[in-house]
């Protein structure tokens, strides 16, 4: 692989950018993915602000490269978030859930660089508008909270490609080397991948989802409660219960009650396979291993050069 604008922008080797998940993306996986060359995120959404400043503080003593912090805007003790990403002199903030125009300039005027997570044109160029230094294009594929629009990753990055002037990072359905140069050909200077980095040794997650993610084929996900905040979930008990539920036409306030509190917690990092909620993407169908994180960009690198000398041989 060859620098290109978003190895640059963050002074990584690769442009392969692990995803900042919930109770997967701790500062263990984080920095293994940094040392291995790509660019490692803390995931603050599933983190209070003193745990997070614990997780950054160990992950600059295990790596001297750079890495970033995920935050989506919805979650409370913001501010206090922002407050430690600063006082901790973070190099990269990627932003999702909100309005990038709340902290980018904020954020910019700290010599931080801002990503923001996007599901659509429309807020792709919102996005570069409000200052951010590259987008996250990310499709319908993608595990975990998703956009409404429903628009598949590759449907999506050459459209933003054709709008967008900055630095473009595709994420939604990508867990091989070939994944990599296919998004790239379309379009993206760089990718972000989630679920094939859930199956690694050092994600945070419970190893009872790890080990449902690897069990996981074709159309064993799917995306729901769209009412309140689209998530694509594996197929449990929890998502069998939401289904029946839609069978009554439900109110969003049922919908909010059978969700309850802390479900995410209880799946993903408990390891409750029946009760909890099971965030994980589409490509879980490809994934079919635990490995530890520099095995998995190691690999990644392989695919792709593999992938790309075979390209090479295309003739119409």
């Amino acid at each position: 692989m060859t620098q290109n604008r978003i190895t640059e922008l963050f002074a990584i080797k690769y442009p392969i950018i692990q995803a900042g998940m919930i109770w997967a993306s701790g500062w263990k996986l984080a920095s293994e993915v940094s040392e291995a060359g790509g660019l490692g995120i803390i995931g603050a959404g599933s983190m209070y602000p003193d745990i997070l400043r614990e997780h950054i503080q160990k992950c600059k003593k295990a790596t001297s490269n750079p890495f970033a912090v995920n935050v989506p805007m919805l979650y409370p003790d913001l501010d206090k978030i922002m407050e430690i990403i600063i006082e901790e002199n973070v190099p990269i903030v990627f932003t999702s859930a909100g309005n990038p125009k709340t902290w980018t300039s904020h954020l910019k005027s700290h010599d931080i660089k801002v990503v923001h997570v996007v599901s659509s044109v429309k807020f792709a160029l919102k996005s570069q508008e409000a200052g951010v230094d590259a987008v996250v294009a990310e499709g319908f594929e993608a595990g975990g909270h998703n956009g409404r629009e429903e628009t598949t990753t590759f449907t999506l990055i050459p459209m933003v490609k054709k709008e967008l002037d900055i630095p473009l990072i595709a994420a939604g359905g990508i867990a091989s080397g070939a994944g990599i140069l296919a998004a790239m050909i379309l379009g993206a200077d760089a990718v972000q991948i989630g679920t094939r980095f859930v199956a690694s040794e050092e994600a945070s997650s419970h190893v009872n989802f790890k080990n449902e993610v690897v069990k996981a084929r074709e159309g064993d996900t799917k995306l729901t409660l769209k009412e309140l905040a689209p998530v694509r979930l594996l197929k449990n008990k929890f998502y069998q219960d939401i289904e029946n539920l839609y069978t009554t036409s439900p109110s969003k306030e049922k919908l909010q009650e059978l969700l309850g509190r802390a479900r995410a917690k209880k799946g993903m990092f408990e390891g409750d396979l029946d009760e909890g909620e099971l965030e994980i993407g589409q490509i879980s169908g490809l994934v079919g291993d635990i490995l530890p994180a520099k095995k998995i960009v190691a690999r990644l690198i392989s695919e792709f050069e593999a992938a790309r000398i075979e390209a090479s041989t295309f003739r119409f």
